[in-house]
């Protein structure tokens, strides 16, 4: 049920996005909060608040957006790119034990922390030291931010994520509208 909730809003993103597959490391953020930076990103030639998410690291093929990766998975040492994948459990804040994920579907408000993170295809930074055994990377990438289309997501949208209920700006996506 899980992957299909998830394989079924990928066909929009197909229309939207220069879809590659990378097999290798990658950072999964789905259940993952973000936090502001207090800069600002770019994408598209568009601004927006920065937030940064820890993420694990994992291992295997994922899938990418090649125009924001400029059409290549390989990333910087000491980096890692954020990158979507089926997985269904792999580890999690705040222990980072292994568990399975819980989508489920909110909406964005003006409340601090009541926005959505799009962390897809952005750099990470690998963190030095393990937590529990799992390579942890702080992943930055912009708020409020539509995978989709790149365009500002407002206020009242509804969206989808893995993070559990009260994760500030939770990574995720908005829901394409039909």
């Amino acid at each position: 049920m899980k992957k299909l909730l998830l394989l079924a809003l990928l066909p929009f993103s197909v229309s939207a996005a220069n879809l590659m597959i990378c097999n290798g490391e990658y950072a999964l953020c789905a259940a993952s909060a973000s936090n502001p930076t207090g800069k600002t990103i770019r994408v598209d030639g568009k601004e927006f608040q920065e937030g940064m998410a820890v993420c694990p690291v994992l291992n295997g093929k994922a899938v990418a957006n090649a125009d924001l990766m400029k059409g290549s998975c390989k990333a910087p040492p000491g980096k890692v790119w954020s990158l979507f994948s089926t997985v269904t459990e792999y580890p999690q804040a705040p222990s980072w034990t292994v568990v399975t994920m819980t989508p489920r579907t909110f909406t964005t408000t003006t409340e601090a922390g009541g926005g959505m993170s799009n962390q897809w295809s952005f750099l990470c930074a690998k963190q030095v030291k393990k937590v529990n055994g799992v390579q942890l990377a702080n992943c930055y990438g912009p708020i409020n931010e539509s995978p989709w289309n790149n365009g500002h997501v407002p206020p009242g949208t509804m969206s989808f994520t893995a993070a559990p209920v009260g994760a500030a700006n939770p990574v995720g996506g908005n829901v394409p509208g039909k």
